[in-house]
Parts: C-alpha cells; sequence; structure tokens
C-alpha cells in the first residue's frame, strides 16, 4: 500500500524587506492604506537572479532535514507559486 503525507515542512524568505513605510517614500500612498485594505505590512523582494525556483530549493533543502530525509528517499515534491520563473513551464530548475 502506498501512502502520501507531509512529513516535512521548510520555506525561504529573502533577506530584502520593502515596508510600507518604504513605499511611502516612493509612492504616493500610506502604511495605513495599504493595511486596512491588503493587511500586508512587509514584503519580501528577491535579489536580481534569484527566482521562485531557487526558493523552493531552498524551502525543500530545509524540509528534508526537517524530515530527517534525503533527496533520494522522496518521489515527488509539489510546488506552488504566483510569482513562476517563466509562464510555461511556470518553475523549472
Amino acid at each position: 500500500m502506498n501512502r502520501v503525507g507531509v512529513i516535512g515542512v521548510g520555506s525561504y524568505l529573502p533577506e530584502k524587506i520593502l515596508t510600507n513605510v518604504d513605499l511611502e517614500k516612493m509612492v504616493d500612498t500610506s502604511d495605513e492604506w495599504i493595511t486596512t485594505r491588503t493587511g500586508i505590512k512587509e514584503r519580501r523582494i528577491a535579489p536580481p537572479g534569484i527566482c521562485s525556483s531557487h526558493m523552493a530549493y531552498e524551502a525543500a533543502k530545509l524540509a528534508l532535514k526537517d524530515a530527517q530525509l534525503s533527496a533520494e528517499d522522496i518521489d515527488l515534491i509539489v510546488v506552488a507559486t504566483n510569482s513562476p520563473d517563466t509562464l510555461f513551464p511556470p518553475t523549472c530548475l
């Protein structure tokens, strides 16, 4: 019998942070306006050349460590993103 389950999780965030206060200096907006409409206070900005597939790779390494497994121990990794590397295929490494 084949079994499927989530046995490890990992995440990755780029170091650079862009806050609503930073945006106030760039465009005519305010922290209050953005927060009340979106709930967003800050967002992470990937450096040039770093795509969603790179971030997925870093998150996958942490998930494997969390599960105490190696890449050879698993059959599938599911990646979901709304910021793909390219339109088709959406994420490739």
